[in-house]
């Protein structure tokens, strides 16, 4: 997994490098720890449209999803939690 920033608040996950079985567990942990408010960018190989969902039943309401770029080679998705 590549980290970089992309702004003081906002940071760039790729999760490209590692294995599939690891992308979600890795998301989950991050959008776990996403403090109010704040956001990453997640990218990715392939439409992440699967973890949305995933995401919405374990925060429902609780998150922005904004596509930022749709392949077909490269995704990448804004992921926000809601301020409180």
């Amino acid at each position: 997994m590549t980290e970089s920033p992309l702004a003081a608040d906002v940071r760039i996950v790729d999760v490209r490098a590692l294995i599939p079985r690891q992308r979600h567990a890795t998301i989950f942990q991050l959008v776990d720890e996403l403090p109010p408010g704040n956001r990453f960018v997640l990218v990715n190989d392939h439409d992440p449209k699967p973890l949305y969902y995933q995401l919405e039943a374990e925060y429902p309401n609780q998150f922005t999803w904004t596509y930022l770029e749709r392949g077909p080679e490269v995704w990448q998705v804004e992921i926000a939690k809601r301020a409180a």
